[in-house]
């Protein structure tokens, strides 16, 4: 993977190549998921794909796209059942830039409530543009043209 001159490398790629001391929760070919290291509620992984891909901005309408947000989503909710089993309620979604804090996609998994309460608004929708866009909206954005045929 190349890294812009001045720049330095992706924390994500390094997570997602074992670079790092991050405890993995979930790895395959496609993606690898750990615990937020700030989290915003009881439950909070980031599952990333380990291609590096800038932000949701990326993704176009194509299959390819579809599936691997689409299997991001199935691996955090089964992180999110087996580890907190008890929370009534979760939050699925990606930063939107300006928003993002990393330049690396990443699939936020949130086993609510939030703590503290006041950090829902990092998680909150401010249009179709801007802030967060909860997964199923993205896949709904993304998903591919149904080919007609006669």
């Amino acid at each position: 993977m190349a890294v812009a001159a001045g720049r330095p490398p992706c924390l994500f790629c390094q997570i997602a190549r074992g670079s790092t001391s991050t405890d993995l929760h979930y790895a395959d070919e496609m993606v690898v998921a750990f615990r937020d290291i700030n989290p915003s509620a009881v439950g909070h992984y980031l599952v990333v794909p380990v291609e590096h891909i800038p932000t949701v901005k990326h993704l176009r309408r194509r299959t390819e796209d579809y599936h691997l947000v689409n299997h991001m989503l199935n691996v955090g909710k089964t992180l999110l059942a087996r580890d907190a089993p008890e929370s009534m309620c979760s939050r699925f979604g990606f930063h939107q830039p300006p928003f993002n804090s990393i330049d690396h996609l990443h699939l936020h998994c949130l086993a609510l409530p939030f703590i503290p309460r006041w950090r829902q608004v990092k998680y909150t929708t401010l249009g179709p543009f801007w802030g967060f866009i909860e997964a199923e909206k993205l896949l709904d954005k993304i998903r591919p043209f149904s080919k007609v045929t006669s």
